[in-house]
């Protein structure tokens, strides 16, 4: 996500965490390694993340709420975070199959070739490295992501209404939400939900006072985005930048 990705991801997990651009296009790498009392929220952001961790592979779906790991401390994590709604094409499976699931890469794809690609990852020198060429093999092999999966996470991640963004799409808003459905999860007013979230979090990080955040962000007030932070995300606001 060399584009926006710092905009569209959460720093929702606990240190040490590090993050950079991936070679593939709108991705990125990460790697987290978990702590004692790991309780950190990962928080909805619209993507899906092929994952490892040592002796499995597999993969985050969209959240609709925070998800919350029990990793025992010294648990070492690599991922690639796919671009909102790039995923599926890329897995072979409908975002909305695994909506808030954790789901190993084997129920995905051939058994046998997920055991040696974890084989693969677990014995390299760098398994992030590793990991990022697990997706770039099954990238090479597949279509490109449509041009409407950007062109609806950019509308409403400025704030566009979900008419306006099927409108400019010469769709309807129920075929908006039956294609987002597979790329995305979701729903785009859910997506659009999400969006807001981290857009939000992003200008109240950046030290922006709470209720100019609000209407930056696209909230009624500052209650509203209290409430909105609350839902998604399972903590206050203020919980949440003090992380």
């Amino acid at each position: 996500m060399a584009e926006a990705v710092t905009e569209l991801v959460t720093e929702s997990v606990t240190e040490p965490y590090a993050e950079w651009p991936s070679r593939l296009t709108g991705a990125v790498v990460w790697t987290r390694t978990a702590v004692p009392d790991d309780v950190a929220p990962v928080l909805p952001d619209g993507c899906m993340d092929l994952l490892w961790t040592e002796g499995r592979l597999f993969v985050a779906g969209p959240d609709t709420r925070a998800y919350v790991g029990d990793a025992p401390a010294g648990a070492r994590f690599a991922g690639v975070r796919f671009f909102p709604g790039t995923a599926p094409a890329y897995l072979g499976v409908p975002a909305h199959e695994l909506r808030d699931r954790r789901v190993d890469l084997a129920e995905l794809w051939t058994p046998a070739a997920v055991r040696r690609l974890t084989e693969r990852v677990d014995s390299a020198a760098d398994p992030a490295a590793a990991l990022e060429a697990v997706a770039l093999g099954r990238v090479a092999d597949a279509a490109p992501p449509e041009p409407w999966l950007r062109a609806v996470v950019a509308a409403l991640a400025a704030g566009r209404s979900v008419g306006a963004t099927a409108d400019a799409l010469g769709w309807s808003e129920r075929q908006l939400h039956r294609r987002s459905l597979g790329a995305f999860g979701y729903g785009p007013k859910t997506l659009a939900r999400v969006l807001r979230l981290q857009r939000a979090l992003a200008l109240a990080r950046a030290g922006v006072p709470l209720a100019d955040t609000a209407a930056r962000a696209g909230f009624a007030d500052q209650a509203h985005l209290a409430r909105e932070v609350r839902d998604l995300a399972g903590r206050s606001l203020g919980e949440l930048l003090r992380r």
